[in-house]
Parts: structure tokens; C-alpha cells; sequence
């Protein structure tokens, strides 16, 4: 049964991205996204998200959302 188990490698970028961000000093929300390359076997970085962050209600307005969401286009 180990014969047909096949394990991904982590790409060596991937890997850095990973250490910079569990050692990052920002306390605001992050994402990073990951995927496996079927092809190449390996797990690679799909994509990286910085959370947006305010600190009062009165912040988030109609204009700000824009701002913050035009980042997706």
C-alpha cells in the first residue's frame, strides 16, 4: 500500500513566503493561499492577501470598501 503513495514536495519559494510569514511583526490579518501542482507534484503558493484592518465603524464607509475592493479586480 506505501507503494502508491505519492507525497507533494513544497516549493523552496514557497517555503520562504512561509517562514517570512510566521515570523512577520505585522499584527493585522493575512492570508496565504496555497495549491498542488499536479503536474510537478509540489505545493505551490496560489495567492497571498494582506486582511484590511479598521478600528472603529465609523471607517468603514461606502468609499473605503471601494478603495479596498478595487484591490481584487
Amino acid at each position: 500500500m506505501s507503494d502508491s503513495l505519492v507525497v507533494c514536495e513544497v516549493d523552496p519559494e514557497l517555503k520562504e513566503k512561509l517562514r517570512q510569514f510566521r515570523f512577520r511583526k505585522e499584527t493585522d490579518n493575512a492570508a496565504i493561499i496555497m495549491k498542488v501542482d499536479k503536474d510537478r507534484q509540489m505545493v505551490v503558493l496560489e495567492e497571498e492577501f494582506q486582511v484590511f484592518e479598521i478600528r472603529t465603524t465609523d471607517d468603514l464607509t461606502e468609499a473605503w470598501l471601494q478603495e479596498k475592493l478595487s484591490f481584487f479586480r
